[in-house]
């Protein structure tokens, strides 16, 4: 090879614009990874009945609907029970869901779970169901 035909690579154009195109890729590879589409939601539910002051611990579990259990909470109460709405906070994508509402009194458990089916879309951010104990 004689010195005129050989090119120097540091002079190469794809070397020059190399820094850019790292810098394009990395910036689309983290907006793609961020957009995960699970929304932050409110579950809320409004407790009815005369039956609540009896209890004092609330397991909740959210299950998808291939039946896994995506979330589980409990939440424990004082003399009197739980009053008039509780709430979660959970990251979910859209979907359906079954939440599983297991009543503990100071015995252990009062009566069989309460079972409520939930369709979630993109907009929905707060469901509120009404839990009848009787």
């Amino acid at each position: 090879m004689e010195g005129g035909e050989r090119r120097n690579w540091k002079r190469h154009p794809l070397l020059r614009r190399l820094p850019f195109l790292l810098l394009v890729a990395l910036g689309l590879w983290l907006w793609k990874g961020t957009d995960t589409s699970v929304n932050e939601r409110e579950l809320a539910w409004r407790l009815e009945g005369p039956g609540w002051s009896e209890i004092r611990a609330l397991d909740f579990q959210v299950k998808n609907a291939d039946g896994e259990l995506v979330k589980r909470e409990t939440r424990s109460f004082q003399a009197g029970g739980p009053l008039g709405l509780v709430t979660l906070v959970v990251e979910l994508p859209s979907g359906t869901y079954e939440v599983w509402v297991f009543a503990r009194g100071e015995s252990g458990p009062s009566r069989p779970p309460l079972v409520e089916r939930l369709t979630l879309q993109d907009e929905d951010t707060r469901a509120e169901r009404e839990l009848r104990f009787r």
